[in-house]
C-alpha cells in the first residue's frame, strides 16, 4: 500500500458494539482490513488511514439503522457517501467466493466487493433533524402499539382462565371503563358484594363513561359464574396489574399521538401530504420515514415498487406474462399506501369508485392494493408538483 490507489471499495460489516471494515482494489485485492470499535475516536482513526489509501473510496454498508448511525454521521461530516448493500445479498453472494466460513472480515470482504461490481445499490443519506425526529417518534409509536396488543392478549388470556363470562362481557381493546373496572374487580365473587349501585358509583368516581351499563354487564356475568376456580386470587392481581399498565400505556400514546401530528407538520409537504383521502398525519409521518428522498425515486413507478405494490415477471422460455408478488420492497412503506388506501374507501369519491371498479371479481386485498398502486402516482405527482390534491367533482354536480 505503499502507492497511493486511484480508487478503492470499502465494505463495512456493522454492528452494535463493533464494526469490520475492508477495503479491495479495483482487482478484488484486499488493502486493508480491520476491526473497528463504534465509538466516534476509533471510527475517525480508520476513516483517515482509509482516506489515505485511495483518491477516491466508495463506501458500503449492509446495516442503515441505529447500529451505524454515529458511523454514517462521520462519514457525511467527511464528504463521504456510503450505499445499502442489503444482508440477503451479502449473504447469497458469499457463496460465490471460496470457503465456507462466516466471519466479519469475510463478510466485510463481500460487501465490498459486491459494491464494487454493482452499481444500482441505494445510497444512504443522513436523515436531517426533522426526519431523525419522525422516525424516532413512529418507531416509538409502533413499539408502544405492540406493547398494548401483548398486554391486552395477556389479559384476556388469564382472564379467561378464571372469570370467562367477564372476558367475553367486554372489547378490552376499545373499552377502557372494562379496564378501569378490572383495575378494582376481577372476580365473580367480589363484583356481587359491591352490588351494582355502588359498583356504579366507584365507576363514576374514576369518570367512567356509561358507568351503570359497565356495572349492569359486569354483574351479569358475575351472576353467570359461581365458583370460583383456582388460582383466582393471583389471577386477580395479574389482571389489575395489567389493566393498570395498559391504561397508562394508552396515556402514552395519547402524547405521542398529539406530538406526532405538531412534529409532522413542520414539514414543508405536510400539507400536500395530508391533502390525499386517508394519509393523515399518522401515516404521513410514516412515508416520510419510510420514502425519505423523494428525488431519489425516478418517476411514480419506481415509488410504487418500493412499496412493493408492482409485481413482478418470473418468465422463462415461452412462459409469458407470469407476474409474482414482489419479496425484497419496504414493508412500511407498503403499509403506508395499504393503510391509508383502505381508508379511503370509506367515504364516498373516486377512491371507493375505483375500488369498487377493481372489486369486480377481485378480492378485498386484490382490490386495495391496486388502489393503493394508483394513489402512489397520484401523491408522487403532487410531490413533485408541490400541489394540493383536489378531488374533480362530477360534471352534473360541478354545474
Amino acid at each position: 500500500m505503499s502507492e497511493r490507489q486511484a480508487r478503492v471499495w470499502v465494505g463495512i460489516d456493522a454492528g452494535k458494539g463493533h464494526h469490520w471494515a475492508a477495503v479491495v482494489d479495483e482487482t478484488g485485492a484486499t488493502l486493508w482490513s480491520r476491526k473497528i470499535e463504534n465509538d466516534e475516536s476509533a471510527i475517525l482513526a480508520a476513516l483517515g488511514e482509509i482516506l489515505e489509501i485511495a483518491a477516491e473510496v466508495s463506501w458500503a454498508v449492509d446495516i442503515s439503522g441505529t447500529s451505524s448511525a454515529l458511523l454514517l454521521a462521520l462519514l457525511a461530516a467527511h464528504g463521504q457517501q456510503a450505499v445499502y448493500v442489503p444482508g440477503r445479498t451479502v449473504n447469497r453472494m458469499s457463496g460465490a467466493y471460496r470457503g465456507e466460513a462466516k466471519t466479519d472480515a469475510r463478510d466485510a470482504y463481500v460487501i465490498a466487493e459486491t459494491s464494487r461490481q454493482r452499481r444500482d445499490f441505494t445510497t444512504i443519506d443522513v436523515p436531517a433533524q426533522l426526519a431523525a425526529d419522525l422516525t424516532l417518534l413512529t418507531a416509538h409509536r409502533s413499539d408502544l402499539v405492540a406493547d398494548r396488543v401483548r398486554m391486552i392478549n395477556r389479559l384476556r388470556d388469564v382472564l379467561t382462565g378464571v372469570f370467562p363470562a367477564l372476558e367475553r362481557a367486554f372489547d378490552y381493546s376499545a373499552h377502557k371503563g372494562a379496564l378501569v373496572l378490572l383495575t378494582g374487580y376481577q372476580t365473580p365473587a367480589a363484583i356481587r358484594r359491591r352490588g351494582r349501585a355502588r359498583l356504579t358509583a366507584w365507576l363514576a368516581n374514576r369518570s367512567v363513561r356509561g358507568a351503570d351499563d359497565v356495572a349492569a354487564t359486569a354483574l351479569e356475568a358475575a351472576q353467570a359464574q359461581q365458583t370460583a376456580l383456582p388460582g383466582e386470587d393471583v389471577a386477580a392481581q395479574i389482571v389489575a396489574d395489567l389493566a393498570a399498565q395498559i391504561l397508562a400505556l394508552d396515556d402514552r400514546l395519547k402524547r405521542i399521538d398529539k406530538q406526532i401530528p405538531d412534529t409532522f407538520r413542520s414539514h414543508p409537504q405536510a400539507e400536500i401530504i395530508e391533502s390525499l383521502p386517508g394519509m393523515g398525519p399518522i401515516l404521513g409521518a410514516e412515508f416520510v420515514v419510510a420514502a425519505g428522498d423523494l428525488s431519489a425515486y425516478t418517476n411514480a413507478g419506481h415509488l410504487a415498487s418500493a412499496a412493493g405494490l408492482v409485481p413482478v415477471p418470473r418468465d422463462s422460455g415461452r412462459r409469458t406474462g407470469n407476474l409474482h408478488r414482489p419479496k425484497r420492497y419496504s414493508r412500511r412503506l407498503r403499509r403506508v399506501f395499504y393503510m391509508s388506501a383502505q381508508t379511503s374507501i370509506i367515504r364516498q369519491g373516486p377512491n371507493r369508485d375505483f375500488y369498487k371498479k377493481r372489486g369486480e371479481g377481485c378480492k378485498h386485498v386484490q382490490a386495495v392494493i391496486a388502489l393503493a398502486r394508483r394513489r402512489a402516482s397520484v401523491l408522487w405527482a403532487l410531490l413533485r408538483d408541490n400541489r394540493v390534491f383536489t378531488p374533480v367533482l362530477p360534471v352534473a354536480q360541478a354545474a
